[in-house]
């Protein structure tokens, strides 16, 4: 399955380049105009023991210096009006595809998280990092952020044992349900 998968994520990916390419020029020239530089966050993630990758995503959330005093902790007064907006259409992850031709994600997999997470995953932590995250799964499309971190492992661990090509349209199709019905957020 995983040259098959790696097939079909190569070619959807840049499909999705070449007819989302203008569209993404367009949202980087207007969150320059908006909020200047910079223009993406770049978070690493795990794709694998001791395997880190970083993430791109659009730049949703104000930049706070340092030495200014602002809590980390307080996202949601963070995150600015056009990043709102960003998030609200999941734009703001377009520039995974990039990640996906690199070969650091799937279109579905497992979410990417940093090595701290690593911990909650318990005795399934090597399950998780049996298989590549993706930019969507079975627990985003099965809840998001509504179910518990142990229900997320849970739904990570089932997609390892079940996974199939078929299974994989299955969650890409409802993630496109869970966008416009915009559940879990």
């Amino acid at each position: 399955m995983t040259w098959r998968k790696r097939i079909f994520d190569l070619f959807f990916a840049s499909l999705l380049v070449v007819l989302l390419g203008p569209l993404l020029l367009g949202l980087l020239i207007w969150l320059l105009w908006q909020e200047g530089r910079p223009l993406f966050y770049v978070a690493e993630r795990m794709k694998g023991v001791d395997r880190p990758f970083m993430l791109w995503k659009l730049r949703t959330m104000r930049v706070v210096e340092a030495d200014t005093g602002v809590s980390g902790g307080d996202k949601v007064a963070r995150i600015t009006r056009t990043g709102a907006w960003l998030r609200s259409k999941r734009l703001d992850e377009l520039p995974q595809l990039w990640n996906i031709l690199r070969g650091d994600l799937s279109f579905v997999g497992p979410r990417p998280i940093v090595t701290k997470e690593l911990a909650k995953y318990g005795s399934s932590v090597s399950a998780y990092l049996a298989q590549k995250p993706g930019i969507t799964g079975l627990w985003q499309v099965s809840g998001r952020n509504d179910i518990s971190y142990d229900e997320r492992v849970a739904l990570d661990v089932t997609y390892l044992a079940r996974r199939s090509f078929l299974q994989d349209l299955k969650i890409i199709l409802r993630t496109g349900t869970a966008v416009l019905g915009r559940t879990g957020r």
